[in-house]
């Protein structure tokens, strides 16, 4: 599901240390013969091929910290949510045999992170450094996680701190970028995500970030290139889908709009319960009321809306698009409840819609 950074994060794990020599005393021949296959078709996103053989060298050779730690890799690799629990094992397994297998640690803190389990990734990022100082892609991925637990500066310091540890890391580019944008700094984060895409390792994320920037900038012709290229990397990604959607719905093109959201969530198709996944269903669903919202269905939206907040009670923009949409209806009392939420969320009404819903509520009878 993530090829191009999947294949990176394989390179970091194998290139550091000798990861193929890490044994638990001499491995049989015939289990380092798997070992070794499994490891080389990873490399090359080859992922039934490398499960297969390193499931039969962890089965040769159980005491391998290398064989679990490889095998857990190629489980993340299917990109199928059912093998996360499987490579989480394996991973756990892996740094029972050897602690100081600090790559085994790096992707246990990922799929703790891909889960939302941002404490759990702490953790284990910081173990990682004090084991290995300084290492950029633990200092990146802490910097991230750090910035998703409220603390964008000190993600800031991260992000460089890897940086000049490394130049060419691309992902902290695109971290740094998202920091910058929470501190306010558009400009910054417009360069620094702009550097992420001309990576040889763009990930969609990367794009759908710089397109959504300029899509508060206006560009849309710009955000929906970027979105077809997010698109185009990972077609079964469904951020890009409802990006496009939101460009489309600007744009007018509302049956277009439905089509990407169709496309973000095909039916039958089951997806992480993590914060990260249900943000993106509400997301998807927040879309699609606005397009019956543009489309004047009032009732349709406003059902919706009430859709989106049964995913996350705590959905500002649309606290503040029922709001308005409940005023128009005669429904004030709802309307003022909507308000304050969303005042309290940081997606305040327009003051003049504010002031006719305190005129409507503070009347004893409302006409």
């Amino acid at each position: 599901m993530r090829k191009p950074a999947a294949a990176v994060l394989l390179n970091w794990s194998l290139l550091a240390g000798g990861a193929l020599g890490a044994f638990q005393g001499a491995p049989p021949a015939e289990a380092r013969a798997h070992l070794e296959r499994g490891a080389a078709h990873l490399q090359r996103n080859e992922k039934e091929q490398a499960v297969r053989e390193l499931q039969a060298a962890v089965a040769l050779d159980p005491h391998s910290a290398t064989a679990h730690m490889l095998l857990g890799q190629a489980y993340l690799a299917q990109g199928a949510y059912e093998m996360m629990a499987e490579a989480k094992a394996e991973l756990q397994q892996a740094l029972a045999l050897d602690p100081k297998l600090v790559w085994a640690r790096f992707h246990l803190a990922k799929i703790h992170f891909d889960l939302g389990r941002l404490e759990k990734a702490r953790d284990e990022l910081e173990l990682g450094l004090a084991e290995r100082p300084n290492l950029p892609h633990f200092l990146t991925l802490l910097g991230e996680v750090n910035r998703k637990l409220g603390n964008a500066a000190r993600s800031i310091q991260l992000q460089k701190q890897a940086l000049a540890a490394d130049a060419s890391m691309t992902p902290a580019h695109y971290y740094l970028g998202l920091a910058c944008l929470d501190l306010g700094n558009e400009e910054e984060a417009r360069l620094e995500l702009e550097t992420a895409v001309r990576s040889s390792y763009v990930i969609p994320e990367m794009h759908i970030a710089l397109g959504s920037l300029y899509v508060r900038r206006g560009d849309l012709a710009t955000a929906e290139e970027l979105f077809l290229k997010a698109v185009a990397l990972d077609p079964s990604r469904p951020e890009g889908h409802v990006r496009l959607a939101e460009v489309y719905r600007l744009r007018k093109a509302y049956e277009r709009a439905l089509r990407e959201l169709a496309l973000a969530a095909p039916e039958g198709k089951r997806f992480l319960t993590s914060p990260y996944f249900q943000q993106l269903k509400a997301d998807r669903l927040f879309e699609t009321a606005r397009i019956y919202e543009d489309q004047g269905l009032a009732e349709k939206a406003i059902h919706g809306f009430g859709m989106v907040l049964e995913v996350d009670p705590e959905h500002g923009q649309t606290h503040r698009r029922l709001a308005a949409l409940l005023f128009a209806r005669g429904d004030y009392v709802r309307a003022g409840e909507h308000a304050r939420r969303a005042e309290a969320l940081g997606f305040p009404v327009e003051p003049s819609l504010q002031q006719k819903i305190l005129d409507k509520t503070a009347s004893p009878r409302h006409p």
